[in-house]
């Protein structure tokens, strides 16, 4: 029986650092195990099946990262040499290696976002149908929620617009949902609304859900089958998983409702900030604020030394800004305390 004890987890950094809940290490002390590369895992079937259900899909697969789920996803909807169409500032284009091109050798057609929509005029501009145009445009991904955007959570009707147009082409369509959830309870909407509209979905366990690893893929079965063999190419078959699968269960079972308290603690922190003076460079829709240093006169030096005199760890996104992100762990209470002593400081 797990008996441990969880301290306050300060850290803005990202919803990455969360530290999982006593619930979660009990799950994952009594976890049942076995190979899941033979299927055998108990834990990881369950959590494979919940999250299909969950979002209303035939199929899951567990993976060891938003990353991995993303880049298996794709490789199994392309072909060498084909062209997929990304938002020009999203995760998968900025932020994850290359992975489309190093493994997959496929080709990024950028298009400028606006808040993370894609416009089905840009998108219809920037499809090549058949070998002798060049490229062979296969896949169309998004992102929900959407970092580059401020962490804004795109609404359902443009999501709809994006597959239709993406279906309306012969192409496939992938969502990486890393924070689904986050967007649902943005939207007040059921998640399923949201993943209807993609045919593949990767979403994290290990953000603001709080478990300690992974992520999920979910689609079509034949889509997931084909992506559980990239998944063994890169090393994802993992042996009894079922101890990191466990906690996952938690996180789709017991954590979703709370990501309302998060997303309250950012608006909440975003207006402290504003009373002190601080500019915000994107409207707070989620949980994650980005605070302009400048409008106060205050580099990153300042800003990393203030949040560690009331014991928060801090990221800079750049030398002027900062980007906050609430999470499991981060208390109401906590964030008094950071802009009482910022307000002393100022």
């Amino acid at each position: 029986m797990y008996e441990g004890k969880v301290e306050k987890n300060l850290d803005f950094r990202s919803d990455t650092v969360t530290w999982p809940s006593p619930e979660m290490r009990q799950a994952a002390a009594e976890a049942m195990v076995g190979d899941m590369g033979y299927g055998e895992d108990p834990s990881v079937n369950e959590l494979e099946r919940l999250a299909a259900e969950k979002l209303d899909k035939e199929a899951g697969m567990f993976v060891t990262s938003g990353h991995q789920g993303n880049a298996v996803a794709i490789l199994a909807q392309t072909g060498k040499g084909d062209e997929i169409i990304l938002e020009a500032r999203s995760h998968i284009y900025s932020m994850e290696k290359g992975h489309w091109a190093v493994i997959g050798s496929l080709v990024p057609r950028l298009i400028k976002g606006v808040d993370g929509f894609l416009p089905s005029d840009q998108v219809r501009a920037n499809i090549h149908g058949s070998v002798n145009e060049g490229f062979r445009t296969s896949l169309l991904c998004n992102e929900n929620t959407n970092l580059a955007a401020g962490g804004t959570a795109i609404p359902v009707n443009q999501m709809r617009e994006m597959y239709d147009t993406g279906k309306e082409l012969g192409l496939q369509v992938h969502t990486d949902g890393a924070r689904i959830f986050n967007a649902s309870t943005a939207l007040s909407v059921d998640v399923k609304e949201i993943a209807r509209q993609a045919d593949t979905v990767q979403f994290c366990l290990s953000k603001g859900l709080a478990a300690p690893v992974g992520s999920m893929v979910v689609g079509p079965q034949d889509v997931i089958d084909r992506a559980k063999n990239f998944r063994r190419m890169l090393g994802g078959n993992m042996r009894q998983a079922g101890i990191i699968a466990a906690p996952g269960i938690v996180a789709l079972t017991k954590m979703v409702d709370r990501l309302q308290e998060d997303h309250d603690n950012a608006a909440y922190l975003g207006q402290g900030l504003e009373k002190l003076g601080f500019k915000l460079s994107f409207p707070v829709k989620t949980n994650m604020v980005f605070v302009d240093l400048t409008s106060v006169g205050w580099g990153k030096e300042e800003w990393v030394s203030a949040c560690a005199k009331s014991g928060f760890k801090t990221g800079v996104r750049s030398p002027e800004r900062v980007r906050l992100v609430t999470h499991y762990g981060i208390e109401r209470e906590n964030l008094k305390r950071l802009l009482e002593d910022l307000a002393s400081i100022i």
